[in-house]
């Protein structure tokens, strides 16, 4: 069986997203609290509404990203401020070089300004 980057809940959908550099990242949408593997990872916490067609809008309420996307995000530091803006979806970009997820974070978080990041 190959690796999967989450271990039960179904993936929602994908999504691209483009950063100030005008740098496109494909996103991976779950729901709210999947439990993940220990992978590293930029991941986005967002508010996803449901659009007539099906589809959904996202709006960013934090980015960030982590060497091990198993660590739980019910303990993060901005879980408040996830809660109070209505999180309900994470999106993850499967990276294992720091180096590269700090460069994508910045640029994602200068583009959209989440909330939870200020």
């Amino acid at each position: 069986m190959g690796e999967k980057e989450h271990s039960i809940t179904a993936k929602i959908a994908d999504a691209e997203w483009t950063g100030e550099s005008g740098a496109k990242y494909n996103f991976a949408i779950y729901p709210f609290g999947t439990d993940f593997k220990a992978v590293g990872a930029v991941y986005i916490v967002t508010k996803r509404t449901v659009k007539s067609d099906g589809g959904g809008n996202h709006n960013f309420i934090y980015v960030g990203q982590t060497g091990d996307l198993s660590t739980r995000f019910d303990d993060h530091h901005k879980a408040a401020c996830f809660k109070k803006n209505g999180a309900n979806c994470i999106c993850i970009h499967l990276n294992g070089k720091e180096s590269q997820r700090l460069d994508i974070e910045t640029d994602l978080v200068m583009h959209y300004n989440p909330p939870c990041n200020g």
